[in-house]
């Protein structure tokens, strides 16, 4: 899912996944992947703000005030739909190209009976692409990328007591919001780790990565 991350200067960048944002991401910011996140973010800013970042995107007509914060989000969030198409390259247009290729070579076939030893030989191309996809899974399944964030975090709620939801955004920079996230969504749901989350009493929210 498209990840958007905004930072403190409105600037508004998007994310193929809420990893990618807070692995690339190095100043304080806060992410959402939906309007009603947005919506929800945009709660807390002054109007402002939220006219200052919609003059800011690309081909708008600058505007002096919005109605309410509701329809600023919704005009925030349709704009920056073409940003989330960019961070996820695959296009709907690569695809009938693949089908024309393939139609192709069926034709040729049936064209003429030499080439059938041909399309044998061209078999085990065919077959590569598969084992790139099960490399690439491989690679997304295994241990985080050497020094990114995702690395960093992992190695903190590793540690015996593991580490405070301060902790983390000291160490990352990242607000709680986005900490939040970054734990439940990419450590939890996307790399399937068993995080541990409790607070201690008197004491401030903790994580523990269960071994």
């Amino acid at each position: 899912m498209t990840t958007f991350a905004i930072d403190q200067e409105n600037a508004i960048t998007a994310f193929a996944t809420a990893e990618e944002a807070a692995a690339a991401t190095t100043t304080r910011f806060d992410t959402f992947a939906s309007e009603k996140e947005l919506a929800e973010l945009a709660k807390a800013w002054p109007a402002e703000r939220l006219v200052a970042i919609f003059n800011s995107l690309t081909g708008v007509t600058p505007v002096e005030s919005f109605k309410s914060s509701k329809a600023a989000t919704s005009r925030i969030w349709k704009r920056i739909q073409g940003l989330g198409d960019a961070a996820n390259p695959e296009t709907e247009a690569a695809k009938p190209k693949a089908h024309k290729k393939a139609k192709g070579r069926a034709q040729s076939a049936k064209d003429t009976p030499a080439k059938g030893k041909t399309t044998k030989k061209a078999t085990p191309p065919k077959k590569a692409p598969k084992a790139a996809k099960k490399t690439a899974k491989t690679r997304e399944a295994g241990s985080p990328r050497e020094g990114s964030k995702t690395e960093l975090v992992i190695g903190l709620l590793k540690r015996k007591g593991g580490a405070t939801l301060a902790d983390v955004m000291q160490a990352t920079g990242w607000l709680s919001h986005t900490t939040r996230a970054f734990v439940s969504a990419t450590l939890g749901k996307k790399l399937g780790l068993a995080v541990e989350s409790f607070k201690p009493e008197g004491g401030e929210r903790t994580y523990r990565l269960n071994k």
